[in-house]
């Protein structure tokens, strides 16, 4: 894992307010992005983010935290 998970709680918990805010400010650009595509980008974010954070940075399958086997 790349991040802990206390710190992994912590960026998915920020994606919230990040989509619903990037709809307010697409808005002032006459961009409208509907709540169902608001939803879809969440998601997104959300698998992209765990994907990163889940694979090992390595490139192993070892999933210990000291490195030793």
């Amino acid at each position: 894992m790349r991040i802990s998970k206390e710190a992994l709680l912590i960026v998915l918990a920020f994606t919230v307010p990040f989509v619903v805010e990037l709809r307010t400010v697409l808005a002032w650009f006459h961009i409208e992005v509907t709540v169902f595509e608001s939803l879809l980008l969440g998601a997104a974010l959300i698998v992209a983010i765990l994907v990163w954070a889940l694979f090992p940075q390595d490139g192993s399958r070892d999933t210990d935290a000291s490195g030793s086997s």
